[in-house]
């Protein structure tokens, strides 16, 4: 595994078990580098992009293992850079979890839409350099289909994506894995074979063995229900799917979609590879084996709905205004309720809580058998969505009509200490002192230099911060720059100065009403 700041700057070599054939060496009938396809699409998916744009940006957190997220106790993983997988952690998890997984080395930070969508855009365009038509699934992957590789053999696609790689990598400076195949679905899996960091080119030869091997579930359209239903009759793999006779899987799984994803389980995927209009409404659903009957039982299921749309949401990039509750009935008629926000949001409590406001309790509406969350009126991402203190105030919850679970502190990094984000405990002292290395600056304006430059105005003690400094918050000080909020606590804050160009930063200690210290843009970080 290489982090982005250990890559190196020389060509890309294959992973181990991609065949490549050289340029300077003809391929021949026998070697698997000759190999052709009259169609190849690309899958290129950015590795761990949420966590790598904060190691890129914040050039102290390279190498370490990097949560992106929600803090609150209901806070969910939106990224985590592969250091923090390597101890289990993953998105979609919850938080709380995952710092037990990765212990006192982890470090939290709250998400920056804003940073991901420009970052995105970087990515995007480059891509579009050298593939005209590309595909968005969301902020950090995509499909193409380069009209130069119809007809190509497997080295040749596969010198096709080195080329890539290096392209998105020398302009943004992050990592892309790349999968090929004749179609979406094999393109998409072979991306997921070639993470971290590769490229894997799946051959006609060898696609249908590489699909019969995979769990059904893998099959792309698959959901929870249907691989249930296709288990109990002890169908497990794709390639026992593919061997049922069409009019069989289409008896399971229905003709809207059983003969679809019947050719699909046969390696036949002739979808075309076209841009995406940006969608007006992001939603997740589910129908239940059971009607839903009771109000405890519905409101468990608008977590859990809640929850999958936000997934979407994050990777969407946009925050929502509108939430949108939708419930069938076992009659199959549907009920819709929505409510708007004063402003939108990206924040899974405030979120949640505004569809839990919409919930009918099914003793007056009757048995519920689907539940569907949906988020609307989407907007790009601001800081003021990334850094919820509207969503604390008491005005809000009462909108809302039920008290919103309060935004958690981060985990101190020791008992007695303020919120500290980072493997390094020193840099929030106890007793607000200067650490070894790091500069205290009281007040007033101050200047880079080996000491403090003080306005020599003496502040006394303070119980909270004031104004308050949520770690992870983007901030700016006219002598030091652009810089992160690494720690708060007993009116102290310690920030570190950095952005993407500067490498790793020093930190400083200020006072946390330091007139000095101002919220900043955090594209700011991107310099």
């Amino acid at each position: 595994m290489i982090g982005i700041h250990g890559m190196a700057a020389g060509p890309l070599q294959p992973i181990p078990g991609d065949s490549v054939v050289s340029r300077q060496h003809p391929a021949t009938a026998d070697d698997p580098g000759a190999v052709t396809s009259r169609r190849w699409v690309l899958h290129i998916d950015m590795d761990a992009f949420f966590a790598s744009c904060e190691q890129l940006t914040r050039p102290t957190l390279r190498g370490r293992p990097v949560l992106v997220g929600g803090t609150g106790g209901r806070g969910v993983v939106a990224g985590a850079s592969y250091e923090a997988r390597v101890y289990g952690a993953r998105s979609a998890m919850p938080m709380h979890q995952a710092r037990r997984l990765v212990g006192v080395t982890a470090v939290v930070v709250p998400p920056r839409g804003a940073v991901y969508g420009v970052m995105s855009g970087q990515v995007f365009d480059a891509l579009r350099s050298r593939i005209p038509v590309l595909e968005t699934l969301s902020f950090d992957e995509a499909f193409g289909e380069p009209a130069e590789l119809a007809g190509a053999s497997v080295a040749q696609v596969h010198e096709f994506c080195a080329e890539l790689r290096a392209l998105v990598r020398d302009r943004t400076g992050l990592v892309a894995s790349v999968g090929a195949g004749t179609g979406k679905q094999l393109a998409k899996i072979a991306s997921g074979l070639a993470k971290p960091d590769g490229i894997r080119v799946v051959s006609p030869a060898e696609q249908q063995q590489l699909l019969a091997a995979l769990p059904v579930r893998k099959l792309w359209g698959i959901g929870p229900v249907a691989d249930a239903k296709l288990r109990s009759l002890g169908i497990e793999t794709v390639g026992a799917f593919a061997a049922l006779p069409e009019v069989e899987a289409v008896s399971i799984l229905g003709s809207s979609v059983g003969a679809a994803l019947h050719r699909l389980a046969r390696g036949i995927d002739d979808r075309p590879v076209a841009e995406r209009a940006e969608a007006k409404q992001i939603s997740a659903e589910s129908t239940f084996e059971h009607d839903i009957v009771t109000l405890d039982r519905l409101r468990l299921a608008i977590d859990d709905m809640a929850a999958s749309a936000h997934r979407r949401l994050a990777r969407d990039g946009r925050a929502a205004r509108t939430v949108v509750l939708k419930l069938k009935k076992s009659d199959m008629s549907i009920v819709t309720r929505s409510f708007t926000l004063p402003y939108a949001t990206e924040d899974l409590a405030t979120l949640t809580a505004a569809a839990q406001r919409s919930a009918i309790d099914p003793r007056e509406l009757g048995p519920v058998r689907l539940v569907g969350v949906g988020y609307a009126g989407l907007s790009d991402v601001r800081q003021e969505s990334l850094f919820p203190e509207l969503d604390r105030r008491p005005e809000l919850a009462a909108m809302v009509g039920e008290d919103l679970p309060e935004v958690d502190e981060p985990v101190l990094a020791a008992a007695g200490r303020g919120g500290h984000l980072g493997p390094e405990p020193s840099a929030a002292a106890p007793d607000g002192a200067a650490t070894p290395g790091d500069d205290v600056v009281p007040g007033g304006a101050a200047a880079p230099g080996n000491g403090a430059v003080t306005s020599g105005v003496e502040h006394p003690p303070v119980e909270a911060a004031a104004p308050h400094w949520q770690p992870g918050t983007d901030v700016h000080h006219p002598g030091f720059g652009h810089g992160w909020v690494q720690g708060a606590g007993q009116g102290r804050v310690t920030v570190r100065f950095e952005t993407r160009s500067t490498g790793p930063g020093p930190a400083r200690t200020f006072a946390a009403d330091d007139p000095a210290l101002s919220r900043a843009d955090p594209l700011g970080s991107l310099d």
